[in-house]
């Protein structure tokens, strides 16, 4: 294998594929040949002379392409699809008068990307599905285990472990939704000519409005989709790929949410991603567990971020019905955008299949901060047993500072509990203090907020989409 060109990285390590053949050649060029098939059958239905016989030559070689043939007629020609309509009639000779009949480039061209995006959204929501479905699984099983919950990174109230990947899964469900809005609501070009208006079909079918207006849903019928753009100039709007990209970018964000939470938390040694055995973290430092997955869907979750920005600046920049400054852009931004995103899901995947938590290092970090936090219950009990609210409070204030001068300035273990204890006018016995320590008691209604949530959001959508689950990620690690 020659090693002295380049080769995307998207195609070597990161995408599935499933992802790569929906963006390979042959896909779209039998995508292509699809859409003359539907192009010539849709005018011989609506009374062109065409043949079933032309109709049959036409089906018969969809899939075995002369692609030597196009080649070489493209380095005479430069013009790839007039170059595959002479390929195609060179496989067709009784068909090759009427194929391509009346159609310009981007009749096959943008027709095909749309129906190619199409397809890659349904990959991309499967593995979203599943995505959720094994954050789901992870949110119940952890739902009620209490831990340290930070606001600015700092201590703060306990939640638990499901609560928090609750969060993550409920920006994933957001992106579902968004896709399954915007795949429903894809729409071929169909067939309208140079700009938009069906001249060329008002000539063949001689001013025959009727029929005229039956052929973008025809077409659109046999390549399976719902419609057609109702107007459009030569191309479909461009505004189009922009509403796609900012799906996958939508999907990169919650991802990137979700590993960078995972790895802060690997940091703090609570919970890890999957480490295969004979993995290796680090060349220099060989007792390294480096979360390079998590980092990994970061950072191909950037750049997919970054790439919508492509077709925005695309669609807002084409002229009048057609420039063509937008071509050699949207061949990459899509097209990439889509693997990377299918990467992404991928690990995400795979992080969550293979999540481990540490429930005795989030107790002892849950429960080095939860003395500062149950100072307010510490209070009420104290004043219960016939303390004096604003002593108490001064008292309490006095010794949190020393506890964290103590935890801060000396490196000791949080102490305030045990000065609490000594002081006789808290009137509260060890047994009383540490039952304060209860971090269920601090949790809320966390462990319940993720039952109701999965039952009533998560647990239907799954359920209506039963056949989507149970796929393998494909990663190389």
């Amino acid at each position: 294998m020659s090693q002295d060109r380049y080769k995307s990285p998207l195609s070597e390590r990161y995408s599935s594929k499933e992802m790569q053949y929906i963006f390979s050649p042959h896909k779209k060029f039998t995508t292509w040949r699809k859409l003359w098939v539907a192009l010539a059958e849709t005018e011989m239905e609506l009374g062109l002379p065409i043949t079933q016989e032309q109709i049959d030559e036409l089906k018969a070689n969809v899939e075995n392409i002369n692609y030597d043939v196009a080649r070489e007629r493209e380095k005479l020609v430069r013009h790839d699809v007039m170059s595959h309509v002479y390929a195609y009639g060179e496989q067709c000779p009784k068909a090759r008068g009427i194929i391509h009949l009346g159609a310009t480039s981007c009749y096959v061209g943008d027709n095909t990307d749309i129906l190619i995006m199409a397809e890659a959204l349904e990959l991309i929501r499967k593995k979203l599905l599943n995505v959720i479905d094994r954050l789901a699984g992870f949110a119940d099983r952890y739902k009620d285990l209490p831990t340290l919950a930070f606001t600015h990174f700092q201590p703060a109230q306990p939640t638990t472990v499901g609560k928090r990947a609750a969060l993550w899964i409920q920006e994933f469900m957001m992106d579902l939704e968004d896709l399954d809005y915007v795949r429903g609501s894809l729409k071929l070009l169909g067939s309208k000519g140079t700009t938009g208006t069906q001249a060329s079909f008002q000539e063949l079918f001689e001013g025959e409005e009727e029929k005229i207006s039956q052929i973008d849903k025809k077409i659109a019928e046999k390549m399976g989709m719902p419609d057609c753009y109702p107007v459009s100039g030569q191309t479909y709007s461009r505004k189009v790929d922009t509403r796609v990209l900012n799906i996958l970018a939508g999907i990169a964000a919650s991802a990137t949410k979700m590993s960078n939470d995972i790895r802060l938390l690997q940091h703090l040694k609570e919970v890890e991603e999957p480490f295969e055995k004979n993995q290796i973290g680090s060349s220099a430092m060989a007792y390294k567990r480096n979360p390079m997955r998590s980092e990994r869907i970061a950072s191909l979750s950037r750049y997919v971020m970054v790439d919508a920005l492509n077709p925005a600046i695309t669609s807002a920049t084409q002229w009048f019905e057609r420039t063509l400054d937008d071509s050699a852009n949207k061949r990459l931004s899509v097209a990439e955008g889509f693997l990377a995103t299918d990467g992404i899901l991928d690990l995400c995947m795979n992080v969550a299949d293979g999540l481990v938590v540490y429930p005795k290092v989030i107790e002892k970090r849950l429960r080095s901060e939860l003395p500062f936090m149950a100072t307010e219950n510490i209070l009420m009990d104290a004043v219960k047993a016939g303390g004096d609210r604003q002593e108490l409070h001064e008292k309490i204030r006095e010794m949190s500072m020393e506890a964290g001068r103590n935890v801060k300035e000396n490196g000791q273990e949080n102490n305030l509990l045990e000065l609490i204890a000594k002081d006789s006018s808290f009137d509260l016995s060890e047994a009383d203090l540490e039952r304060v320590m209860d971090p269920s008691r601090y949790v809320g209604r966390s462990g319940r907020q993720v039952e109701a949530y999965l039952a009533d959001h998560v647990r239907p959508v799954l359920a209506a989409n039963q056949g989507e689950l149970g796929m393998m990620s494909d990663i190389t690690v």
